[in-house]
């Protein structure tokens, strides 16, 4: 499989996953996920994509800033409803990345490993994106904005000549070209910028409780 030398330059994910350890799946339960994970899973390369990525990556640097995350003890819930824009690519990429899933997600094995219920559309009193940790119901908001890494000069045009079918070979390839170099810069040159993924802590609240209805323990 060839692909752009830029996907293995990102920062990769490496989180714990007790199921995966229970099962003898991975030694110690570590699982590590790269950018190119979210691309096969996704089908292709895109700002969506490399946003989904950003922000779970920076979502769990949060809320694990001193040990390994805990794939499994995540639940991800988002303002929008799953048909609502790209919010189904988004949600498909933190699943993956989180292992949170919604009613069809794993049931676990007698009372542990559940996957189910853990990610959750349309609330409320989420502006964007919200990740919470099941066991301290540590959370924070992440807002994601792309606009701030400018569309390389000429890719509409591009584009809507390839949509049109009206491109010819080189204009179909230098497309794809700067189509993936404005993807390069919004994860590799503008990856740690605060300005394109705005994370904020957002405490937990008695009438707001974590997807799956678990408020955190006492």
């Amino acid at each position: 499989m060839n692909y752009p030398d830029f996907y293995d330059a990102v920062t990769r994910i490496t989180l714990h996953d007790a199921l995966a350890e229970f099962l003898g799946t991975t030694e110690n339960g570590r699982i590590e996920y790269g950018y190119l994970d979210a691309v096969k899973l996704a089908g292709h390369s895109c700002p969506t994509v490399a946003g989904a990525y950003l922000m779970t990556l920076k979502a769990l640097g949060w809320l694990y800033p001193d040990t390994l995350p805990e794939r499994g003890g995540v639940s991800v819930e988002f303002g929008a409803a799953q048909t609502d824009g790209v919010t189904g690519v988004i949600a498909a990429v933190t699943s993956l990345l989180t292992g949170a899933a919604g009613e069809g997600g794993f049931k676990g094995l007698a009372g542990q490993f559940s996957r189910r219920n853990l990610l959750a559309f349309a609330a409320g009193n989420v502006a964007d994106i919200r990740f919470t940790r099941l066991d301290s119901g540590s959370r924070v908001a992440v807002t994601y904005h792309p606009e701030i890494v400018p569309t390389p000069p000429g890719l509409q045009w591009l584009m809507s000549n390839v949509l049109t079918g009206t491109a010819n070979e080189a204009e179909r390839a230098e497309f794809g070209r700067l189509w993936q170099m404005r993807v390069k810069r919004i994860l590799i040159d503008h990856g740690d910028d605060p300005a394109l993924i705005v994370c904020r802590d957002d405490p937990f609240t008695s009438s707001a409780h974590p997807a799956g209805g678990r408020p955190p323990e006492s």
